[in-house]
């Protein structure tokens, strides 16, 4: 590489148009366009899914426990608009806490287990095992690159895996099915976890709630808004009878598994394409060899 010898080395556009660029034959080129354009297609299709499974499942889940639309249809003598053995399983009235007969109620902090971060400063990084630090913009942007890093020796509980959620109480608040690898959890970020519940039961429950809780932190005097766990104690969440519940999880659950499965899909997709661009481009990989890649990974 040439570069001027003035008081401080530079390189110019002149110098930059005369360096050669290896370019492959057209015929290279197209099927070189192909095969990258199967893998961005794949990932696009896998956020459109989502967006429709999500779009599925939250309708579900606030016409069932939030709107009580079943219930409130029999109540006004409704024709049934679910499958009948679904149908069946909502009561017929509400009660005189305005929940359907034989529901219960309980605080979202007695449904899941909200588990705050550390303070990963105090786990330096110690060697090649280091975790990747997930704090609030990890969690925002849904990724680990450029983040900090922790040891890996911190209690198992604040090792963070792909479909844990997790749930910022301050700053920006936010939650999601983390899908962006194993990292360590930082102050700030709630790890919610259930041993009574599913997934997709908590997971919603936060989404309902989520416009109060936001109020609430936008309406600290404070430089940094926030939740307090009391907030958590604050938020009813309604649970259905053991039958409803079991069905219930039969029809939402495979809905949001696919998710989360989709996501992690993409995930390996992206990775095979960011891996095989520079290799195709150089030649180290055949065309034959990335097809290969690409059937592997999907």
């Amino acid at each position: 590489m040439r570069a001027n010898t003035t008081v401080q080395a530079t390189f110019n556009l002149k110098d930059l148009a005369e360096l050669p660029i290896p370019c492959p034959p057209d015929a290279i080129r197209t099927e070189l366009s192909a095969i990258l354009s199967a893998l961005d297609d794949k990932i696009e299709l896998n956020r459109r899914m989502n967006e429709t499974l999500e779009a599925m499942a939250r309708a579900m889940f606030k016409d069932w426990f939030v709107d009580f639309g079943p219930t409130r249809a029999k109540m006004g003598g409704h024709a049934p608009y679910l499958a009948p053995e679904i149908w069946s399983l909502f009561p017929d009235r509400l009660d005189a806490d305005g929940k359907p007969e034989g529901w219960s109620v309980r605080p979202l902090d007695q449904v899941a287990d909200f588990l705050n971060g550390l303070a990963l400063q105090k786990y330096p990084a110690n060697g090649g095992d280091a975790l990747p630090v997930i704090k609030i913009a990890q969690l925002r942007a849904a990724s680990v690159e450029s983040a900090d890093r922790a040891s890996a020796e911190i209690p198992q509980g604040y090792i963070v895996e792909d479909g844990d959620v997790l749930f910022s109480w301050s700053g920006s608040l936010i939650h999601r099915v983390w899908t962006a690898g194993r990292g360590a959890l930082n102050q700030h970020l709630f790890k919610v976890t259930s041993q009574k519940f599913p997934k997709w039961f908590f997971f919603h429950w936060i989404t309902e709630h989520m416009p109060s809780f936001r109020a609430t932190a936008a309406s600290k005097a404070t430089t940094m808004g926030h939740i307090q766990r009391r907030h958590l104690t604050q938020a009813d969440t309604f649970i259905g009878t053991p039958a409803f519940m079991t069905a219930a999880d039969e029809l939402i659950a495979p809905l949001f598994n696919r998710q989360i499965a989709n996501d992690l899909e993409s995930r390996t997709l992206a990775a095979t394409r960011d891996l095989l661009l520079p290799k195709l481009m150089s030649g180290e990989v055949r065309v034959k060899d990335a097809e290969r890649h690409i059937g592997e990974a999907t």
